[in-house]
């Protein structure tokens, strides 16, 4: 039986369109220059000890599908995926890429007060505020202190960004702005890149993302030039494997402690194929970035350490986001107190084209 996990395997490799984000033909024309062995950015030796601000030992377990894709006559989605999320005022606030009929991709919005109601919770289709009506996905929602004003990051293409006083009223967001004036070299002459992170310390902003080709990258901005000034981008961690080091990237810092986590979707022959999520920690946000969980036998999120409340319900455990101790900009998370929101499917489905693959949103509880 033809699985998935097919697709996302040549993706990887650069022989299908980019496995999470990137319609087809949006990536640059440039070829992708190969990671020489001798060039790699290898991260340190993983932890041997337990890491203040985490638990010794990370296992969760899952719900089930809480936010599935919802259609109407204008709108015949197949998934809803790249969630982000905060919660604000007694209500969880959810932004999300939406995949419809034809790989048309989009975001879509929710909103509930307890997890209970999300699975009822209506969508609210985001081309219906204006500038949305293109190719805009993998949001990431936080609220920018020194401005006082709630932030949209997302990709069209190239990093975008819009403004809000509200983030509960998805119609008043700002049209899509440019993060760079221009894509910088090292991008396109590598591959493109997708699935881009904010989260800022007391002087800087820094912008985490990927290509799909085994690269993660870093940019900075200093505070108060936020949401412009980004230096040019410089390679984090490289892997001659690409799908050890692959997309969906989140950074945290953790509360009480002076570290940050990073995690990073990865599958590799370790997981057989499936999706699962590594780990790395550091003491700033300039790295280095010390391994942390390496595969999938020890992950940071995956089916080895995940026991669903109900069935089984997903092989892959794909791109999601950490729910916050705040909803800052400096994406603290209690490691107490650990749950992450991400996107899986149903493995009995049928799918060799990635972008009909029918993505649902379930929620994984630390114990």
């Amino acid at each position: 039986m033809k699985r998935a996990s097919w697709s996302l395997r040549l993706a990887a490799l650069g022989l299908l369109p980019a496995a999470c984000l990137t319609p087809p033909g949006a990536r640059p024309n440039a070829a992708v220059s190969p990671a020489p062995a001798a060039a790699l950015v290898v991260p340190p030796k993983a932890v041997a000890t337990p890491v203040p601000g985490l638990p010794a030992r990370i296992a969760w377990t899952s719900t089930g599908p809480v936010i599935l894709p919802k259609r109407d006559p204008a709108h015949d989605l197949v998934a809803v995926k790249d969630p982000t999320v905060v919660r604000f005022n007694g209500r969880w606030y959810v932004y999300a890429s939406s995949v419809a009929r034809g790989g048309i991709y989009g975001m879509v919005y929710t909103s509930f007060a307890d997890w209970k109601d999300a699975p009822s919770a209506p969508l609210y289709y985001m081309d219906q505020t204006r500038g949305f009506k293109t190719y805009v996905a993998a949001p990431q929602l936080f609220y920018f202190s020194p401005q006082k004003k709630w932030y949209l990051v997302y990709q069209s293409g190239p990093p975008m960004f819009s403004v809000a006083d509200d983030p509960g009223d998805p119609k008043k967001w700002s049209e899509p702005a440019p993060l760079f004036a221009k894509t910088p070299e090292i991008v396109e002459k590598n591959g493109g890149w997708l699935d881009f992170w904010v989260i800022c310390d007391g002087q800087s902003c820094y912008l985490f993302f990927s290509n799909d080709h085994g690269r993660w990258y870093q940019s900075k901005t200093a505070l108060a030039r936020f949401p412009y000034g980004w230096s040019n981008p410089i390679v984090v961690l490289e892997d001659a494997e690409a799908g050890r080091v692959f997309e969906a990237c989140n950074v945290y810092k953790l509360a009480g402690s002076h570290r940050y986590l990073a995690l990073i979707e990865a599958f590799d022959g370790s997981s057989g194929g499936k999706r699962y999520f590594r780990s790395w920690t550091a003491t700033s946000l300039e790295g280095p970035w010390t391994v942390l969980h390496d595969d999938a036998k020890t992950p940071f999120a995956g089916t080895g350490n995940i026991t669903f409340e109900g069935p089984a319900w997903t092989q892959d455990i794909s791109h999601g986001e950490m729910i916050r101790a705040g909803y800052d900009e400096t994406m603290e998370v209690d490691g107490t107190k650990l749950q992450y929101l991400y996107q899986g499917f149903d493995a009995a489905v049928q799918a060799s084209d990635y972008n009909a693959i029918p993505w649902q949103l379930g929620l994984l509880t630390i114990r």
